[in-house]
């Protein structure tokens, strides 16, 4: 029996949706605090917060569009595809709540580790989800499975992030921006 994506595909894009929205709550709380200041100094007040917001929607909106572009080339799916990308949405749906302790003051080694970590574990599962559509034909579009480009793109992120966690002690955040780096290193061959 062939089981067609589009039911999990529709899941996924809902949760995703909805953990991107998550992502603002925090800031609307901020605006209906009692006694609230006046809009520039709210913004330059909570300016962390709204970093931390806006770098965990680019984050939430490259992983999902990374997502998306995986599951075109997937016809069907099987118990093990499933499962993967439950556990990757829940790497999607805890992300606002590092998110919230990133855009709280001071600089907490376990909060850039807890951060950095789960985007790199859900950069994992979805190199886990390319590995299981490109050595399984019968899930993939293609019958050879995967393109080698297609699956060093999978690749090259979850290694950038997995330096970028290690060396998180000692840079903080900045190792985040080796992601930049990870298309010119997709194009090494």
């Amino acid at each position: 029996m062939k089981r067609e994506p589009d039911r999990l595909v529709l899941f996924t894009d809902a949760v995703v949706a909805i953990a991107i929205t998550l992502l603002v709550l925090p800031l609307v709380e901020i605006t209906s605090e009692p006694g609230s200041e006046p809009a520039r100094e709210l913004v330059a007040h909570h300016w962390p917060q709204i970093f931390s917001f806006l770098l965990s929607f680019a984050v939430i909106a490259h992983l999902w569009f990374t997502h998306h572009r995986l599951f075109e080339n997937v016809k069907q799916y099987n118990g093990t595809l499933v499962t993967l990308n439950m556990a990757w949405l829940l790497t999607i749906v805890i992300l606002p709540f590092p998110t919230e302790l990133v855009g709280r003051p001071g600089d907490d080694h376990f909060t850039q580790f807890f951060y950095i970590g789960t985007i790199t574990v859900s950069s994992m599962l979805l190199t886990a989800i390319t590995l299981l559509v490109h050595g399984s034909p019968e899930l993939a579009v293609e019958a050879q499975g995967l393109s080698r480009p297609v699956v060093l793109r999978a690749i090259t992120p979850t290694v950038v992030l997995l330096i970028a966690l290690v060396l998180s002690p000692f840079i903080s955040y900045w190792g985040l921006l080796l992601l930049l780096v990870s298309p010119l290193a997709q194009r090494i061959r």
